[in-house]
């Protein structure tokens, strides 16, 4: 992780400081009609995978909108935010009066990233948009993701959505749109964005310094699913070994040995191990979903039940172990133990 922005992956930049945005094309190409017509909707909920860019299109679209705050006079399309605008050196410094990132704080005591976001944050944003912006710019918040808030956070954000300040905007991004409160959902703007391309990817490392290379490239664009993020934790966080490791006991014809299992367990569980902690509780859970919906398509539908509902224990499980800071350790062994039992 970057000791300077904590949450950011090693070989990544801040979506605040990227300057090209890979894919989405028609996705940002709406926004700026949306936004130029005057009727742009004060709520917008960004979907899609995770580390596809989508914080990367709010903050190109909050730049853009605090470049032109008078809709009628706004471009007809988005252009990259030039490094050289006080606008934009403000947005990637995280210091404008305009704009507030609301994402998940850093515990003062431990150092690390909280598990969600709190309502205090939430007051933040509340004491944010009730000031008045001395430019008669407009305000604009980013919820990064929203899938984080807690029940308190997400009830307090519903109140201010529900009573938006004029000349507010509220960019929502959702990895699991569907886990969000529906009347969150209700009262925003859904706009869902595709993983990326093949190309896009690769376009996308490329910019990063990032590109895969030797035997193993190939693979490495097409196991991260379109996910800059993915991608990079593949090359960078040894996310092939822990895939090896993970479906080696999975597919385990006979009880697998416990010391491999304790051996994955121990790396995932590590001190400084929240990322791989994260790939491997997300790839756990996307290999249990996969394997229900085929399930599903073969006409094996007890099977696919099953794997379903233990898709959704899995994530609270999951869920309740990191909010609760829970020994990772064995939360990894039950998870391993749960699929096998299911498959």
């Amino acid at each position: 992780m970057s000791e300077e922005r904590p949450g950011i992956l090693d070989g990544a930049v801040h979506p605040a400081e990227q300057t090209k945005l890979f894919g989405h094309a028609e996705a940002e190409a709406f926004l700026a009609r949306s936004y130029r017509s005057g009727k742009g909707h004060h709520a917008i909920l960004i979907e899609g995978p995770n580390g596809i860019g989508k914080a990367t299109l709010a903050f190109r679209f909050a730049n853009h909108v605090l470049h032109h705050p008078e809709p009628a006079e706004a471009p007809e399309t988005i252009a990259d935010p030039s490094p050289a605008s006080p606008v934009t050196r403000q947005l990637a410094a995280g210091a404008s009066h305009n704009l507030l990132h609301l994402t998940r704080p850093v515990d003062e005591k431990t150092g690390k990233v909280k598990a969600f976001i709190t309502v205090d944050e939430v007051r933040r944003a509340g004491k944010f948009l009730a000031q008045t912006s001395g430019t008669g710019n407009w305000r604009i918040v980013i919820i990064d993701p929203a899938d984080d808030l807690n029940r308190n956070a997400a009830n307090a954000i519903l109140k201010i959505l529900e009573e938006p300040p004029k000349r507010s905007l509220f960019l929502v991004l959702t990895h699991a749109p569907g886990k969000l409160l529906p009347t969150i959902r209700s009262r925003c703007l859904p706009l869902a964005l595709s993983p990326l391309s093949q190309d896009d990817l690769a376009a996308a490392l490329d910019s990063l310094g990032a590109s895969p290379s030797g035997p193993r490239a190939g693979e490495v664009l097409a196991a991260a699913h379109g996910s800059v993020s993915e991608a990079l934790k593949l090359t960078h966080y040894g996310g092939f070994d822990i895939v090896e490791a993970f479906r080696a006991i999975v597919a385990a014809p006979a009880e697998p040995p416990r010391r491999d299992v304790h051996k994955l367990a121990d790396v995932l569980s590590a001190k400084d191990s929240d990322t791989v902690f994260s790939f491997f509780c997300q790839h756990a859970t996307d290999f249990v979903t996969d394997a229900a919906r085929s399930a599903a398509l073969s006409g094996d539908l007890a099977r696919a039940d099953r794997l379903a509902q233990l898709s959704s224990q899995l994530g609270e499980r999951i869920a309740v172990a990191q909010g609760y800071n829970l020994d990772r350790k064995q939360t990894i062994i039950t998870v391993l133990d749960d699929i096998r039992a299911s498959l």
